[in-house]
């Protein structure tokens, strides 16, 4: 049987050993409900054949995400632009890192729009390694992407998930002004945490400054973020985070359970498997903070049923208005 091994009103600090955290052992066995079903099915081959095809890169396949299987079954997935090597080293991600050299593919706006028109999507979700090696952050090619599938049919609903792009506004705003139907940068985790689960590169407060400049430039532009638990955090932390988010104007977070990439040392351990009841309660305090949209469970990811978080986020923004 599993050993539970801290309590999450108890916050433990990370010990510099890599893998190890400060008098406690990292749970190893995975609780069952974090089973997922095998990406299987003419659906899921039909979106992985399209994607090898156009030479494109998912975050379903290089971030190892658990729900490939659901998301590709149904027919969706997350283009991620500006190659597949990552100038930061952030110690949760299986994306690679490394440095691309400042070389970008600039044919590969059309080609992911090509890709969304043959699977047929209406909701399309864009993101992309961190590219410090760029001028701009690769800030040009999100914002061409957006605009390539946005000629190719207007009604497409398109977010982006950014980085922060070395924390330049005008980064942030040439993609706002492409287009975009939402546009989201993930905190990853609580303030306290960041500097061990973030590359050194990032910081709680430049994310915040991101989110806030995408208001400042459209205030009808849907903002969202994500925050991984399972690291250490304590609910106060997690709801002092969702406030701080809700003080620069995000209107949707996401909430899920941070799984290990790999048994490496550069990864970060899980701490604790969070269970579906105490996501439960964190989803009603962000949502009694005024969010329009929360999805929190064990296996939501940023990205995680994109499409429907929109729509519940606008028929909620509508039923306010109409109050």
């Amino acid at each position: 049987m599993q050993r539970r091994v801290w309590t999450s009103t108890s916050p433990k600090p990370f010990c510099s050993s890599p893998g190890s955290w400060c008098g406690m052992t990292a749970v190893t066995q995975r609780p069952p409900w974090l089973k997922v079903r095998l990406p299987v099915g003419p659906t899921y081959e039909r979106v992985r054949e399209v994607v090898r095809r156009y030479r494109l890169h998912t975050v379903c396949q290089s971030a190892l995400c658990p729900n490939i299987g659901e998301c590709w079954g149904s027919g969706t997935a997350t283009f991620m632009i500006l190659g597949d090597v990552c100038t930061r080293g952030c110690r949760f991600c299986a994306v690679t890192h490394g440095n691309p050299r400042g070389l970008v593919d600039l044919t590969e706006p059309e080609r992911v729009a090509e890709a969304v028109a043959e699977l047929g999507l209406t909701y399309v979700v864009l993101t992309s390694v961190c590219r410090d090696d760029l001028p701009d952050g690769g800030a040009s090619v999100f914002a061409e992407t957006v605009r390539a599938i946005k000629r190719l049919d207007p009604s497409i609903l398109v977010e982006t998930l950014i980085p922060d792009f070395g924390g330049d506004p005008e980064a942030v705003a040439e993609v706002v002004r492409a287009g975009p139907d939402v546009v989201g940068h993930n905190v990853e985790t609580v303030r306290r945490l960041t500097p061990l689960v973030r590359d050194r590169r990032a910081s709680f407060d430049r994310s915040l400054r991101v989110l806030r400049t995408v208001k400042e430039i459209r205030k009808d532009v849907l903002t969202k973020s994500s925050l991984m638990l399972g690291l250490g955090e304590t609910d106060e932390e997690v709801v002092s985070a969702l406030k701080e988010l809700r003080s620069v104007g995000v209107d949707i977070v996401t909430m899920g359970q941070y799984l290990r990439p790999l048994d490496a040392p550069m990864y970060l351990p899980v701490v604790e498997y969070v269970t579906p009841e105490r996501f439960g309660r964190l989803e009603e305090a962000a949502y009694q903070l005024g969010f329009l949209y929360v999805a929190s469970g064990p296996l939501v990811r940023s990205s995680y049923l994109a499409g429907e978080a929109y729509v519940r986020a606008m028929l909620r923004r509508r039923a306010h208005a109409d109050a």
